[in-house]
Parts: structure tokens; sequence; C-alpha cells
């Protein structure tokens, strides 16, 4: 069983969204509504129900609707990659709606921190910047001057997570003779809630060692979520 607190949300519990949601496609809101329905499909994360008579007169509602359980009478959900931004209130939402049942909270530590791959001490730092979201492992972010630069390689990776936005960077990490790819990020610009990890540098806990407080924790098994 994981050593982190997992989500405990039932598929098709539903609830109302008290937020503005709004969709754009091709510089046009196409639905905005204060009477979105969050519906579980799958326990770790909502879907927006959206109601018909809040979507724009016109709008071809079934080309973008997803092929999915049926809504609540007089709803859609839409597939998320069919429209071009999406937003609560003014803020835009990546990846997937926010559960309302989720913390996403990063909190500084002085547990100091070791990342390593194959022997290789990648990153070493005194005191990370942990990052604790509901159903995952922690993250550990450090400052740039404790990653030994000389074994990452940039990536042209870009990812997105609806609790810390977009990421600025992604690096490779070379051990040995081999490159693994695709093992650490940085945000720059993350979201307001995440100010605390703004340039800082993770890794991908699954495929690296972590040794924390001296001690090397075990690999999560979870899939991968930046």
């Amino acid at each position: 069983m994981p050593d982190y607190p997992q989500t405990i949300v039932p598929v098709g519990h539903s609830e109302p969204v008290p937020r503005r949601v709004r969709a754009v496609l091709d510089g046009e809101v196409i639905v905005d509504t204060v009477r979105a329905l969050y519906v579980w499909e799958w326990p770790p994360y909502p879907q927006y129900y959206l109601p018909l008579d809040d979507f724009r007169p016109g709008v071809a509602v079934d080309d973008l609707r997803a092929d999915v359980h049926e809504g609540p009478a007089g709803t859609a959900r839409l597939r998320w990659d069919a429209v071009d931004a999406w937003f609560e209130e003014d803020e835009q939402v990546f990846v997937h709606p926010r559960s309302p049942y989720a913390r996403a909270d990063a909190i500084r530590s002085t547990r100091p921190v070791r990342i390593e791959l194959e022997g290789v001490v990648i990153a070493d730092s005194p005191s990370p910047v942990m990052v604790f979201e509901t159903g995952l492992p922690p993250r550990y972010y450090v400052d740039r001057s404790a990653v030994d630069f000389e074994h990452l390689v940039p990536s042209d990776t870009v990812s997105e997570c609806p609790y810390k936005g977009r990421t600025s960077a992604w690096w490779s990490i070379r051990a040995g003779s081999h490159v693994h790819e695709d093992l650490a990020w940085s945000y720059d610009f993350p979201t307001r809630e995440m100010l605390p990890i703004a340039g800082l540098v993770s890794f991908f806990n699954e495929r690296l060692d972590v040794i924390l407080d001296g001690e090397l924790l075990e690999r999560p098994k979870t899939p991968f979520f930046d």
C-alpha cells in the first residue's frame, strides 16, 4: 500500500462547481457557465459536465462531446483537448479540472535530499521544497545550485499540471554512456499556490534513487505525473 494519501471519491459521484467555467475555441468563448457539475468518471479527479443551455448558439456540441458515460440530464462533457483553453473564473486550468477534494502543498524542509542515478549524484540539497499532492508520492524540488548540470541534457518536452501550471524546462539525465529520457523538470512560472517551486528542479522518483534525511526511499510504483 502506498505511504501517501489516496483519493477516496467513488466513481459516479457528482457535485456542483461553485466557480465560473469557460471554454475557448478559436479565440471565442463557446461555453460560459456558473452551473457546471463535477462528475467523477474515475477516482483521481472529476470532469466538467456543462449545461447545454450555456453553450454559445451555433456551437456543434456533438462534434466536441466526449464519448464517455452519459452525464446528468441537459449537460455535456467535452473532450478536454477539443477546445484551446479552459478557465475557472479568470485563471487557466490545465490537463483536467482540479478536484475539490485534493490538496497540493509546497513546503520548504530542512530534511536533506540527495538524488542519484546508477550511483551518480545528480542533486544534493540541504533544504528542498517538498510538494505533497493528494494521490501522488511526494516530489522533491531543489535549488539549481544543488544540481550537477553536467549530467543533465535539455529536452524539448513540455508538460502541464492542473495544480502547478506549464513546465518551462525538462531534462534527460546522462549516467555513464546512457541517456535516460525526461527525468527532471522545472516550473519558472507556476501557479500562485505553487510559487515556492518557481525555478527549482524536481525529479522522476519512480526512476531515480531518492535519499531523504539519510534514508533511501522505495521507488513509487504510481503512474508518472509531474
